[in-house]
């Protein structure tokens, strides 16, 4: 499917860097859970993935939870 992207997905959002988009190029998966991190007072961070990334979740039916 040619249009199988990240960009394309019901959960892709935009990567905003301090309430600014970031490049553009790249986006949050809100698919997945936010990632730990190893320190534990930082906040979890969502997976960060390029527009044209792809992955095996992503149908043409598939719609975000509302």
């Amino acid at each position: 499917m040619a249009t199988a992207h990240c960009e394309s997905c019901k959960f892709f959002d935009e990567h905003k860097v301090n309430g600014a988009q970031a490049s553009g190029e790249e986006g949050l998966c809100r698919f997945n859970p936010p990632v730990t991190q190893p320190a534990p007072e930082s906040k979890g961070l969502w997976p960060v993935v390029a527009n044209s990334d792809w992955c095996g979740h992503y149908t043409a039916e598939m719609t975000a939870a509302e």
